[in-house]
């Protein structure tokens, strides 16, 4: 039986689960979300792929590894804004299915949670 590894558990949920060759992450939202940047698609976007990359090093993995991508935004107008941070950071040989969709965030200054799950190499 293939053993299920976590990463960074908390109290409710881990940031990381890995099982077999694939690894799942945990909705990943803004952590450098200060007034200015709260109304900011691209910055809060580039904070959430930082942490995205390290998590996927962390674990074995890395952005052309991604298999698939959910994308939750607090408001559809961010939609063609977070749309050029992502093809600045998605690798652009490898760019990975996903679904967009607009979503209440639990924090309001949230623009958005991105979900990951990758292979392993």
């Amino acid at each position: 039986m293939s053993e299920i590894k976590r990463l960074h558990v908390g109290k409710c949920y881990c940031e990381v689960t890995i099982y077999k060759d694939v690894v799942y992450l945990a909705g990943q939202v803004p952590r450098r979300c200060t007034s200015e940047q709260s109304s900011d698609i691209a910055t809060q976007a580039q904070d959430v792929f930082s942490q995205i990359d390290a998590l996927l090093v962390e674990a074995g993995s890395d952005k052309h590894r991604i298999l698939s991508c959910q994308i939750f935004l607090a408001d559809m107008a961010d939609y063609v804004g977070f749309n050029q941070a992502w093809r600045e950071w998605v690798s652009p040989s490898n760019p990975p299915p996903r679904a967009t969709v607009q979503a209440q965030l639990a924090n309001p200054d949230w623009k958005l949670e991105i979900v990951i799950t990758a292979a392993i190499y």
